[in-house]
């Protein structure tokens, strides 16, 4: 996860009194607003839980009112904290974290629990009408759509609900995957503020040998041949005529598990690609179509008018960064200026040659996130673990939140009712304490840093690297 914390805004509470609020940012997208003493709270509950050693120092305490210049460096102190913490995976897995998270973007959003419907779509566009509550967390929703259209409990994980855009030519793309940390109710109704977004239905992971767990079980092949249906459609997967009229005349049979065998050979079966975007290799300024999938990236570079194409092994890049910057020719915070985001990755080209290769998109951040996804689902194969299953998890946890965002809240109810204690909530002394005036969110662009500076998101080491030996050269 890539946490960011790049501006501030002036609030008053109840009381008419002023404090600053820190806009913390995840993966790329605003996710709520925070102050100081809820920070350090948080901090004190996850000393108690895995202890001071396992943490960064966190910013001092200040008895007096803070200077400008006091508050920028508290703000970047902060940012390097959660950034630092957040790379912890104990940590950053934790019921305590995700619960932090979750309810300080119920807070933000100023998002009460109430009973509401969901639409998630398929990738065919069909429909999936959920009842939840408007606080429930991501995977709460996910084991909710699954049980409605009887996912099979062992497979429910092996899929994920994501925010996709409606583009103006008509398509649809990615945005990211949902997170745990988050409402999906809440993220779409922030997202739509920006544009017309969906949930979306999708398989959640990256080696196509776990397409064979799905195969034997109606409900969930057929999910995997509406997705793969749609990305020939879109030519996200690649055929010749030939094979494009022999999928047709399996798709008018009905041949599904045909289909999907020969789907399953053609070139780009189960990538996400990417919109055009620039990259500096082989040339500055190249422009490039990208495909995550099969433990690499694909680029697709035009070079002296022809096309070549060249892939970048996960298991040969030892890091990667988000960084984001502002062109030369833009001030910051004029009116039209936007960052551009740019991913980062170290590759091992050869033996002790390392190159930094730099691409240029705003979807960057879903690749960092598809390199982090390809990088964990290897190193579960490697292990032997398995996909989880929802009776794995902990059901009405009571999740480590601090005072001010909801203490000890429940987020999943198993009989779909509304709790008593969300219904007598305007009653409860609890919630009069929680701050109303949180105030307008700031966009990412308000504040980063002037053109030409670029204001790093943090280094994601690559567990799964791998040098190269004798036999590879």
């Amino acid at each position: 996860m890539h946490f960011s914390i790049p501006d501030t805004q002036e609030c008053k509470d109840d009381s008419g009194s002023s404090y600053t609020s820190y806009n913390m940012y995840i993966n790329g997208v605003f996710h709520c607003s925070v102050r100081f003493r809820q920070l350090h709270q948080f901090h004190e509950q996850l000393k108690k839980e895995f202890g001071a050693s396992s943490l960064p120092p966190f910013p001092p305490k200040k008895f007096l009112p803070l200077s400008p210049p006091q508050v920028e460096e508290r703000r970047n102190m902060l940012e390097h904290y959660v950034q630092l913490v957040s790379q912890d995976t104990e940590i950053a897995n934790s019921e305590r974290f995700n619960g932090f998270l979750l309810s300080a973007q119920q807070e933000t959003q100023k998002e009460e629990a109430e009973r509401v419907t969901l639409d998630v779509f398929l990738m065919n566009g069909h429909k999936i009408v959920v009842n939840i509550l408007s606080t429930d967390q991501t995977e709460d929703v996910l084991e909710k759509v699954a049980s409605q259209i009887e996912i099979p409990d062992q497979y429910v994980y092996y899929f994920g609900i994501f925010l996709v855009r409606k583009e103006e030519g008509g398509d649809n793309s990615i945005v990211r995957k949902f997170q745990d940390f988050e409402s999906p109710y809440i993220s779409l109704k922030a997202a739509n503020k920006e544009g017309v977004h969906r949930i979306v239905l999708r398989k959640s992971f990256w080696d196509s040998s776990f397409d064979d767990d799905l195969m034997d079980n109606k409900i969930t092949m057929n999910l995997l041949y509406v997705q793969t249906v749609s990305d020939i459609e879109r030519q996200w997967i690649l055929a010749t005529k030939d094979q494009l009229k022999h999928l047709a005349t399996l798709n008018q049979k009905g041949s599904k598990k045909e289909y999907l065998r020969l789907a399953r050979t053609l070139k780009y079966y189960n990538y996400i690609q990417f919109r055009p975007c620039n990259t500096d290799y082989p040339n500055p300024n190249s422009r490039v179509l990208i495909a995550a999938g099969n433990k690499e990236l694909n680029f697709r570079v035009q070079v002296d008018n022809q096309m070549k194409e060249g892939s970048f092994k996960i298991t040969r890049m030892k890091c990667w960064r988000i960084t984001t910057t502002f062109p030369d020719d833009q001030e910051e915070g004029t009116k039209d200026s936007k960052p551009n985001l740019e991913l980062s990755f170290e590759y091992l080209m050869a033996r002790d040659s390392l190159k930094w290769i730099t691409i240029t998109s705003e979807q960057a951040m879903l690749m960092s996130m598809s390199l982090q996804a390809m990088v964990d689902e290897l190193i579960m194969k490697k292990q032997g673990r398995k996909f989880k299953k929802p009776s794995d998890r902990l059901k009405n946890p009571s999740r480590g939140v601090v005072s001010g965002f909801g203490t000890n809240r429940q987020s999943s109810y198993a009989n779909g009712e509304l709790p008593q204690d969300i219904m007598e909530e305007n009653q409860n002394e609890e919630q009069s304490a929680i701050n109303k005036a949180m105030g307008s969110m700031k966009k990412i662009s308000d504040k980063l840093s002037k053109s030409s500076s670029k204001a790093d998101n943090g280094l994601t080491e690559n567990t799964a690297f791998e040098g190269i030996g004798d036999d590879d050269l």
